[in-house]
Formats: C-alpha cells, structure tokens, sequence
C-alpha cells in the first residue's frame, strides 16, 4: 500500500429518507439495514482497509455521532474522527478534511466515499479505486467513479462524458454533470450510452483539491483557514466549532465538481446501491419475487411490488396491498406509497419526527 493514500469516510447525514429506521439519533449508516450483521458503516470500512491501514481512514460526521463511530469502528484512531459542528453539506466537510490530511502529507492522494453505500463486487470496486489513485497521483485529477446504469432512473444524478478516453485505462473526461432527470430524460441517458450514475465516489491529490476549492470555492477555504497552523493540534476542535458553522452550506458538487475543467471518471460495474430510498433497497433485493420482506413473522396475501421492513417480534400480515413501504419500528409505522416515496423527507421535516 503507497504510504501516502489515504480515504475519507463521509458518515453525518441523517438518512431521513429511510424513516423510521434511520433517525436523528441513530441515522442508516449504523444500522444493519441488510440484516447481515454489520452496520453499513462497518462493511465500508472494511472495504477501505482492502486499500489503506486503518491509521489512514478519516470519518467525518457531525460531533453527535462520535460516539456512535468509536462503537462500530474499534480499531479506528479517535483522532481520525473529523467532527463536523453542523450540517453544512459536503463542501465544507471535504474542504476540513483537505486540511486536515494536508497536515498528514501535503502531497496526499485521498478518495472520498459515503458510509452508506452497498458494493457487491468488491474486488472490481478495489481495482477501480487504484486505478483511480494512480491517475490522481500522476495528473492533477478530479477522478470520479461513475457507475454503469442499469435503468432508467430518475432518482440519481448523472455524469456525461466524452467517448474518448485519456489513456489505455478507460478514463474518461466529464462533460457535464446533470440533476436528477425525468423519465424521458433519464432513458435517453441510457439510449446514448454515455452517461453514468453519479455515485459520489472521489479520488484526488491535496494539492489539486485544495487549489480547486482556492479557485472555484474560495470563501469556504478562507473560513476554515484564519488560523490554518492549528489543524492537527489539540486545538483543532475547538477552532472548527467556532468557525466551521459559517462555511457556505453547499454540495461539492455544485461547489467543485460542476465548476472545475479537469474532472474525469472511471466506469464502474461493481454492485453499487447508495441504498438513499426505500425504493432502491427494495430494488436491491428484490429477485424471483416482487415482494421484499426483512424480519420475521411477516406475512403477505395478493400483495405485489411491496418492501415490508419489521425488527420486532410482530406478526403482520398483508393483504391486496400493491407498491407500498412498510416499515415498522418500535416508536413509529410508516406505511407509503413507492411513488410517492421522495416526499418522505419532507413528511418527517414537516413533522419534526426525525
């Protein structure tokens, strides 16, 4: 493993999206949302320590989930937990965490992943991302992992990019990025086949990142550098509590990505699922059957196309529902139409629920 690579685990959202599951106090990211034992922060972990040690991954969450991290993350190093003040979106919290690895190695190659993604082939998932950070090593490089879409959806946003690529590698330069499409919009993407999912998987130098955010985000980099000489000191944290709060609240993708000239992307078929809806677990699971159950002691009559989730020891049963969410937690029940699902953010925000 090169001793300058490094991956940031991005891990403060709330989930919301998958109420009642994933809450304020315990959002998707801790939860064992498969059943499988381990919660999706842990098997993303563990993915990363296939391309760097442990001392080399950084989590960035918000300050209330700190706890939570040292849970599921043991072996972690509790100063490799980068504790956000507040919400302020992904540009702000790379942007930290640019700082904070400049200090490790100003010359640094680091990838960014979400915590809460699903990877079915991980070998093919490792092989991208070094290839990934050879490229970034060698050329200053935004490098995106660019999934290959296998429908039409409407829920993601998508990466356009030039059929002609840089080297033998299949790299490729992005064009343009888009918003999540229409339908109609979202099967011309596939018909044209070149247009990826958007997966929010990022490799790139220090130096190039931070002269990206000096160039296109330059207000964010001067909040958080008045007094840059205490990034890695014990005095880091209170320093971020002061000022982090007054960053920009923006995603780097309108910050960075869809400004800068030199972003290029890497076509990925590796079993990916950001697991964001319910609808897309559902997706995710669904085989022979069009039903999805997880839990015991559910059963289903004349139903069709429906995801029912139960943790407890209930018995529930289900008949002539067709493309709805069930979900039953202890404290709450939601039961939602699967078209309707992208309101549920708004439902709980609506609420105060969260």
């Amino acid at each position: 493993m090169p001793a300058n690579r490094y991956i940031a685990i991005m891990a403060g959202g709330i989930g919301s999206r998958f109420w009642p599951s994933s809450t304020e106090v315990r959002p998707k990211q801790f939860l064992d949302i498969l059943g499988v034992g381990k919660s999706l922060i842990r098997m993303t972990f563990e993915r990363a320590l296939r391309l760097v040690p442990a001392d080399h991954i950084l989590i960035v969450t918000n300050k209330m989930y700190s706890a939570l991290v040292k849970e599921h993350l043991p072996e972690l190093p509790a100063q490799n937990i980068l504790c956000e003040p507040s919400m302020n979106n992904t540009a702000p919290a790379i942007a930290y965490t640019s700082l904070r690895i400049h200090v490790l190695d100003e010359n640094a190659v680091f990838a960014v992943l979400p915590a809460d993604h699903i990877i079915l082939k991980e070998n093919e998932y490792v092989s991208k991302l070094e290839q990934a950070f050879d490229f970034a090593a060698e050329n200053d490089a935004i490098v995106t992992l660019g999934i290959q879409p296998t429908r039409p959806d409407t829920g993601y946003g998508y990466i356009e990019y030039l059929s002609s690529r840089t080297d033998d590698r299949k790299i490729f330069k992005v064009k343009s990025f888009k918003e999540k499409p229409d339908i109609i919009t979202a099967q011309h993407y596939i018909d044209s086949k070149s247009y990826l999912w958007n997966a929010g998987m990022f490799v790139w130098s220090v130096p190039t990142i931070l002269k990206s955010f000096r160039k296109n985000a330059p207000d964010i980099l001067d909040t958080l550098t008045h007094q840059k000489e205490l990034f890695g000191t014990p005095s880091e944290q209170a320093y971020i509590d002061r000022v982090y709060p007054g960053t920009q609240k923006i995603s780097v993708d309108y910050a960075i990505l869809e400004r800068a000239d030199n972003v290029y992307t890497i076509p990925a078929d590796i079993g990916w699922s950001d697991l964001g809806t319910w609808n897309s677990l559902h997706a995710f699971l669904s085989t022979d059957s069009d039903n999805v159950k997880i839990g015991k002691n559910i059963h289903l009559i004349d139903s069709k196309d429906i995801i029912v989730i139960s943790k407890n020891h209930k018995t529930i049963v289900i008949k002539g529902l067709e493309d709805y969410i069930v979900v039953d937690e202890d404290e709450a029940l939601l039961i939602y139409p699967k078209s309707d699902e992208q309101e549920i953010k708004e439902v709980v925000a609506k609420l105060r629920i969260c």
